[in-house]
């Protein structure tokens, strides 16, 4: 069996094969712990993408920039919600999403971080809507045991990353309030609340008001950089503010999904690994082939 299938091939996986395919997985992706530092050499950019939520079609496109060679190679980091919502023309797109990125992760461990978001911490903070169990039913039958392996594999990836350049990534916030020094530990016993802040916390500007914690703005970010020695947070979550700089400068919003392309589009980001990102205008924005783009839903 292919150990990194397209996204059409895993659609059409029998049970016995998506077996095999998540014990190749959990053999070789990663387990990360809560809070990453990106390489500091080697790598000159990381490919940064937003929200995918299964459009499989654009992840295709992010990854081929990822691989490509011009300038050396570089990271890949995603900023969580993988699976749930995906696009009508990409069938089951949350398993075939998921399963393509986590096979990225397992071939490429030094350079691939998956963070989570809050669809991958549904485990612990319930998500609606949450089509993921239904999909991996409607491909492989009910049995819920592959549900769970495949959802603790995203769980595999650190909440948040930071780079020697500046930049903090997270799916939505950062903790907030006094850090205690080392304020890395943070990331490691964490408690509800302080997941919620991570995952599932709004800018205040955004029209999104989901409940889970309270809204942050420009002073908490603020605060966090300054007690952190950051510049710079990139993240996901608030499909309103995609591409928008915000709090100055300071804060990059990004989405990579044709389900809210309407907002900003579907766009990644190169974040510079080397120097010093002093502001969202150090880093570039690209938008996607498939932005605007409705492909033939499979037959």
């Amino acid at each position: 069996m292919d150990e990194r299938p397209s996204p059409e091939a895993i659609l059409h996986l029998t049970p016995e094969d998506a077996d095999r395919l998540l014990e190749h997985l959990e053999r070789n992706v990663p387990v990360r712990p809560g809070l990453v530092t990106l390489p500091a050499t080697g790598f000159t950019e990381a490919i940064v993408f937003g929200d995918t939520h299964g459009d499989w079609r654009s992840t295709l496109e992010i990854e081929r920039r990822f691989r490509d060679t011009d300038g050396g190679p570089r990271c890949l980091v995603g900023l969580g919600d993988y699976v749930d919502r995906h696009p009508v023309d990409c069938g089951a797109g949350s398993v075939a999403n998921a399963m393509r990125l986590l096979g990225l992760a397992a071939q490429f461990p030094d350079r691939v971080f998956l963070l989570q978001g809050n669809h991958e911490t549904t485990r612990r903070i319930p998500v609606i809507p949450q089509t993921l169990p239904e999909e991996v039913d409607q491909l492989w039958g009910p049995q819920v045991q592959r549900y769970i392996r495949l959802l603790a594999l995203l769980e595999r990836g650190p909440l948040a990353a930071t780079t020697a350049s500046g930049v903090y990534f997270a799916h939505a916030g950062f903790p907030r309030g006094p850090l205690a020094s080392p304020w890395a530990a943070r990331f490691e016993t964490l408690d509800d609340d302080r997941l919620a802040e991570i995952v599932w916390a709004e800018c205040d500007v955004s029209r999104s008001r989901r409940g889970a914690t309270a809204p942050w703005g420009t002073s908490d970010l603020v605060s966090f950089l300054a007690q952190t020695g950051l510049s710079v947070f990139v993240r996901g979550h608030d499909p309103d503010l995609t591409g928008r700089p915000l709090c100055g400068g300071r804060c990059l919003t990004l989405h990579s999904t044709r389900i809210y392309e309407r907002y900003g589009g579907v766009v990644v980001a190169r974040v510079p690994l080397t120097g010093r990102v002093a502001s969202v205008a150090d880093v570039r924005i690209e938008h996607l082939p498939t932005e605007g783009h409705r492909f033939p839903i499979p037959e």
